[in-house]
C-alpha cells in the first residue's frame, strides 16, 4: 500500500478536518481531567467526589453517542458534526462563567458529554469516503484525535496555574471554533453518508450478537484509554506527591502513546488482521494492569502507563478495523453503539479507583477490576474467532476481497 494510492481513494480534506474535529472535541472533552488537582482543591473534595466528577464527562460522552449517531443517519454526518461543535462552545462558557461548585462542575461534565459523543459521527465522516481495504488506516487517522489528551494535559495545568481553571474554558473555546469554520468549508459528505432516513431502523444492530462482542472489545482499548487518562492526574498527584502541573503531563504521555499507535494499530490491523492484532494487545494489557496493581515506583508506574496506552490505542485502532466490515451499511450506528458502550465501561474506572483508595487505602483495586476484564474479552475473543474467520471477514480479521 502506498501512502498516495491512499490519499487518492478517498476525500482527503473530509479526513484531516474529522480527525481536527475529533482532535478539539477530545480535548475539551479531557479539560476538567487535566485540571482535576486544581478543581479538587479548590472545591475540597473527597476522592469518591474525585472519581465520581471525572467519571460524569466519560458517561455523558458515552450516553450521547447513540443519539449523536442517530442525528448523523438522518441529517447528515457533516451537519451533526457543527451542530455537535456549536453546542460544545455553548458548554465551554458556561465553564467559564458559572462552574464554581461541585454540583457545577457535573453540570458542567455532562455539557463537555457532547464533545465526547463527537467519536460517533467524526469516524465515519472521515472513513466515509474510503474504500474497505483502507478503513482501518482511515479510521485510526480520525481516531487518532484521542491526542487531544495531549492538548489538554500540556495546555490546561499551565494555563489553570496562571489564570485560574474557570479561564481555561473560554481559551479551549477558541480551537473549537476555528475547525467549526473549517468542517463548514472543506469537509464533505460522504457518499453513504445518510444509510437511513427513520429513527428506528439503525437501531436494529443493537439485536446482533457481535455489537455486544464489539461493546467489550472497545471498553477494554477506548475505555480503558478514557478512564485511566482521565484519572492519571490524580492518581499520580495523589499516589506519588507530584505537583499540580506536572501530574497533567502524565495525560500527556498517555495521549501521545494511544494516539500515534492508533494510527499504526488499524494499518497493522489491515495487513495482519484484528483478530490478530487484538490477541497480542489483550495479553499485554491483562499483564501490564496486574503489575501496575503492585504499586511500583513512579518511573516503573510510567513505563507501565506508557505500555498500558501503547495497546489501547493500537487496540483502537484495531476494533475499527474490524467493526466497518461487519456492519457495512450501518457505520455511523454501529460506531455510535460501539463508541458508546465502550465509553460507558471506561466511566467506571475512576469511580472504581475512586472508590479503591477511599475504602482500601490504595488504589490497587481499580487496576485488578481492570485486568480481570481483560481476561475476560481475550477468553471472548479466542471463543469467537473461528465463527468470525469462517463468514463475515479473512483469516486473521483481514478484509475479504472485493468480488
Amino acid at each position: 500500500m502506498s501512502l498516495k494510492e491512499f490519499a487518492k481513494s478517498g476525500h482527503l480534506p473530509t479526513l484531516i478536518t474529522s480527525f481536527l474535529y475529533f482532535d478539539v472535541s477530545f480535548m475539551v472533552w479531557m479539560v476538567n481531567a487535566a485540571m482535576a488537582p486544581f478543581i479538587s482543591q479548590a472545591l475540597h473534595l473527597s476522592p469518591m467526589q474525585k472519581g465520581f466528577m471525572l467519571s460524569v464527562p466519560v458517561f455523558a460522552g458515552a450516553f450521547l453517542r447513540i443519539p449523536l449517531g442517530l442525528v448523523a443517519e438522518i441529517i447528515g454526518r457533516k451537519s451533526a458534526a457543527l451542530l455537535g461543535m456549536a453546542i460544545t462552545i455553548m458548554g465551554m462558557l458556561y465553564g467559564f462563567f458559572f462552574a464554581d461548585s461541585f454540583t457545577s462542575v457535573l453540570i458542567l461534565g455532562a455539557l463537555l458529554g457532547v464533545a465526547g459523543a463527537s467519536f460517533s459521527v467524526a469516524l465515519p465522516l472521515g472513513s466515509g469516503w474510503f474504500p474497505p481495504k483502507y478503513q482501518g488506516l482511515a479510521m485510526g487517522i480520525v481516531g487518532a484525535g484521542n491526542s487531544g489528551t495531549i492538548l489538554a494535559g500540556f495546555f490546561a495545568p499551565s494555563l489553570a496555574n496562571v489564570y485560574g481553571w474557570n479561564h481555561v474554558y473560554l481559551f479551549f473555546a477558541a480551537p473549537v471554533l476555528i475547525v467549526m469554520a473549517l468542517i463548514l468549508f472543506l469537509a464533505k459528505e460522504p457518499p453513504n453518508g445518510s444509510e437511513h432516513k427513520t429513527i428506528f431502523s439503525p437501531m436494529k444492530v443493537l439485536l446482533e450478537k457481535d455489537i455486544w462482542v464489539f461493546n467489550l472489545f472497545y471498553y477494554i482499548t477506548f475505555g480503558g484509554f478514557i478512564g485511566f487518562a482521565s484519572f492519571v492526574p490524580t492518581f499520580i498527584a495523589d499516589q506519588y506527591g507530584v505537583d499540580k502541573v506536572s501530574a497533567g503531563e502524565f495525560m500527556v504521555l498517555m495521549g501521545f502513546a494511544a494516539s500515534i499507535l492508533r494510527i499504526f494499530g488499524g494499518g497493522i490491523a489491515d495487513r495482519i488482521g484484528g483478530i490478530n492484532v487484538l490477541t497480542i494487545i489483550f495479553s499485554v494489557l491483562a499483564f501490564s494492569s496486574f503489575a501496575a496493581g503492585l504499586m511500583p515506583s513512579i518511573k516503573v508506574m510510567t513505563i507501565l502507563l506508557f505500555i498500558m496506552s501503547a495497546m489501547m490505542g493500537s487496540g483502537n485502532g484495531s476494533v475499527f478495523q474490524l467493526l466497518p466490515l461487519r456492519f457495512p451499511t450501518t457505520k455511523s450506528i454501529s460506531t455510535g453503539v460501539v463508541g458508546e458502550f465502550g465509553a460507558l465501561g471506561g466511566a467506571l474506572i475512576p469511580m472504581s479507583m475512586g472508590y479503591s483508595l477511599q475504602t482500601t487505602g490504595s488504589y490497587s483495586f481499580g487496576f485488578y477490576f481492570y485486568g480481570i476484564t481483560v481476561l475476560i474479552a481475550l477468553l471472548l475473543l479466542l471463543f469467537v474467532r473461528k465463527k468470525w474467520t469462517s463468514s463475515w471477514v479473512g483469516k486473521g480479521g483481514r478484509a475479504l476481497p472485493l468480488p
